[in-house]
């Protein structure tokens, strides 16, 4: 089934089965995943390298976009389901073991993946205009994917969830991962495309076709408000 013409891989070209966006506040959950300081807040160098340098100009269109418009678009998302007392949910990176021996594989390969976020150390927080609030649950992971590295999946079944709205970054890696294992729980799921972002936008673009329509549905914000009532 699709809901959009947009991110249509070969597998869905021609299908013919369309559907509507619909969103039940009873039993769908929204979930924002690593909108933390090691991921979407810019580096500030005082005196920087040439290396350091050239990075941040690779950069500076995924932090662009962070600030411009995934953030904003995630406040609208989350000022929607607290307006109508829906649960909202996040997901982050932090290892327990200072020594981060508790990581998974994934989280400590070479490269950008190799992730060492001690849980209390302030670069591993949400960002304050997304933080928790209340009661709402923050998921811990060592893992790409919130599914596999929680016990999401069960305190959501416990709460009469049985879809999911997700967010964050990236879109590629724990927002794919997570996606994927809901899927896999038989949980429905509705991606938000303006408001996940992978590192550019070809990855982005490339990711989200993947996900649509086999994994979940890749939907806007604009759309996804417009499934709540908001005009």
């Amino acid at each position: 089934m699709k809901v959009n013409d947009r991110y249509c891989s070969f597998y869905y070209e021609d299908d013919d089965d369309w559907g509507e966006v619909e969103i039940d506040p009873e039993t769908t959950a929204l979930l924002v995943i690593d909108m933390q300081h090691v991921f979407i807040t810019r580096p500030e160098i005082a005196d920087p390298t040439e290396a350091q340098r050239k990075r941040a100009e690779r950069w500076e269109q995924f932090y662009r976009a962070i600030d411009e418009v995934v953030v904003p678009n995630n406040e609208r998302i989350l000022a929607a389901f607290r307006e109508r007392g829906m649960s909202v949910n996040f997901a982050r990176i932090a290892c327990l073991k200072r020594d981060g021996s508790d990581r998974s594989l994934v989280q400590r390969s070479s490269g950008y993946n190799d992730l060492l976020v001690p849980l209390d150390d302030p670069v591993g927080q949400i960002v304050p205009k997304l933080a928790p609030k209340n009661d709402e649950i923050v998921f811990t992971k060592t893992t790409d994917s919130a599914v596999a590295g929680t016990n999401l999946s069960l305190l959501f079944r416990n709460m009469g969830i049985d879809t999911v709205v997700c967010t964050g970054v990236l879109t590629d890696q724990c927002v794919s991962g997570t996606v994927r294992s809901l899927a896999d729980e038989s949980f429905k799921v509705w991606l938000i495309e303006d408001a996940c972002r992978a590192s550019t936008e070809e990855i982005q673009r490339a990711e989200l076709e993947i996900l649509n329509n086999i994994y979940c549905h890749v939907i806007n914000t604009d759309e996804l408000l417009a499934a709540l009532g908001d005009a």
